[in-house]
């Protein structure tokens, strides 16, 4: 299952940054993460719950980019 959400983040790098922490989060299979749209498209692993998995990708996010938001 693959859901869009719609994110804010300052600059390019910081962008990628939340890709791989998005893709390193249990329960994604693959993530992109669209700078310019301020959009992450995720894809979730069969049989993960969304909502759970999404709370964990924040926080990984987080770790790596203090001041992003994901609109959940």
């Amino acid at each position: 299952m693959k859901k869009t959400y719609k994110i804010e983040v300052d600059c390019a790098n910081c962008a990628n940054k939340m890709e791989d922490a998005a893709k390193k989060t249990a329960g994604v299979k693959d993530a992109t993460v669209n700078f310019m749209t301020q959009k992450m498209i995720v894809e979730f692993e069969d049989g993960s719950a969304p909502k759970a998995v999404m709370q964990d990708v924040l926080k990984n996010c987080k770790k790596v980019e203090d001041d992003c938001e994901i609109y959940l």
